[in-house]
C-alpha cells in the first residue's frame, strides 16, 4: 500500500486531497502548523491516518518529518503543499521576507529531506509540490509569491537533474493551479478564472498518480500561461494585471495570510 505524507493539510487543498486518498484506503501522513483539523482528519480514518505538528520555516522540521514517517511506516510519496500568499502593493519587506521564507526557504528544507530519504534508503519515491501559474511571470501585485513559486518549480528541475546524476530513482510532479477558492482566500472578493477545491482535487491526485512532469490546472490556465510565456519582459512590465476585483477592498494582512495557498 502507497504511503502519502501531505506538508501543509490543514484546510484547502492538502486537506481535501489528504481526506480523498484516506477515504480510499491510502496511508496519509498530514502535517501543518495548526493540528486541529488533522487530529478530526485522523480521529474519522484511524487505521488510515497519521498527523504531526510541522512549521516549514523552523529548524525542527525535518525531525519532526522524520518522526512522521517513522508513525507512517514508510513514505513513497512525498506531497508539499504548504505556502503563504497575499498582495503587498506596499512592498512592506517584512510581509516579503515572510513568504520568501515559507514559500522558498521552506519549500527547499522539506524537499531536501524528503529526497534524502528517498536517496538514502534506496527508495524509488516521488516528490510532487504545488507551485503556481504565477511562477510564470513576475507580478506586480504578487511580487515575492510570484518569485517564490518560481524558485519552487526551478528548484525541482535542479533535484530532478540531480536524481538523474545519482541514479535515486526519484520522480517530480509539478502542478501548477490558477487561483482557487479556499476557505482562507477572502470569500468577498473575485478573482479570475476562480476553481473550486472540489473541482481542482480530481486533477491534482490524476496528477501525482499518473507522475505528470508538470500539471497546469486547468485547461484555460494552460492556455493562458502558454500566452503568458510569450510575452516579452519589456512588453509584460508595462502591463497591468488583474489579480482580483479592485472595486472589493483588500483584507488586512492577517487575513490575507494561508498556510495552504490557494493559487
Amino acid at each position: 500500500m502507497k504511503k502519502v505524507v501531505i506538508m501543509g493539510a490543514s484546510t484547502g487543498i492538502g486537506y481535501a486531497v489528504a481526506e480523498a486518498l484516506a477515504s480510499r484506503g491510502v496511508k496519509v501522513g498530514v502535517a501543518a502548523r495548526h493540528t486541529s483539523s488533522l487530529k478530526a482528519l485522523k480521529e474519522k480514518y484511524p487505521d488510515f491516518v497519521e498527523y504531526q505538528n510541522v512549521d516549514v520555516t523552523k529548524h525542527d522540521a525535518k525531525g519532526k518529518l522524520e518522526s512522521l514517517v517513522e508513525k507512517l511506516g514508510g513514505m513513497d510519496i512525498y506531497f508539499h503543499v504548504a505556502g503563504i500568499g497575499y498582495e503587498n502593493v506596499s512592498l512592506d519587506p517584512e510581509r516579503e521576507v515572510e513568504i520568501i521564507n515559507t514559500n522558498a526557504a521552506g519549500f527547499a528544507r522539506m524537499l531536501c529531506c524528503a529526497y534524502r530519504y528517498f536517496r538514502d534508503n534506496g527508495k524509488k519515491g516521488q516528490i510532487a509540490a504545488i507551485t503556481s501559474v504565477a511562477g510564470t511571470k513576475g507580478i506586480g501585485r504578487l511580487s515575492a509569491y510570484s518569485a517564490s513559486k518560481k524558485f519552487g518549480q526551478t528548484y525541482m528541475v535542479a533535484l530532478e537533474q540531480l536524481a538523474h546524476e545519482e541514479g535515486a530513482g526519484i520522480s517530480f510532479t509539478d502542478i501548477r493551479p490558477g487561483w482557487v477558492k479556499t476557505p482562507l482566500i477572502d470569500a468577498d472578493r473575485k478573482y479570475p478564472m476562480e476553481m473550486s477545491v472540489e473541482y481542482v482535487v480530481p486533477y491534482v491526485i490524476r496528477a501525482i498518480v499518473k507522475k505528470e512532469r508538470v500539471a497546469v490546472i486547468d485547461w484555460r490556465w494552460n492556455a493562458l500561461v502558454g500566452a503568458w510565456r510569450n510575452i516579452p519582459n519589456a512588453l509584460w512590465t508595462k502591463m497591468k494585471v488583474k489579480i482580483s476585483d479592485p472595486d472589493t477592498p483588500l483584507p488586512t494582512f492577517d487575513e490575507q495570510k494561508c498556510e495552504e495557498t490557494g493559487k
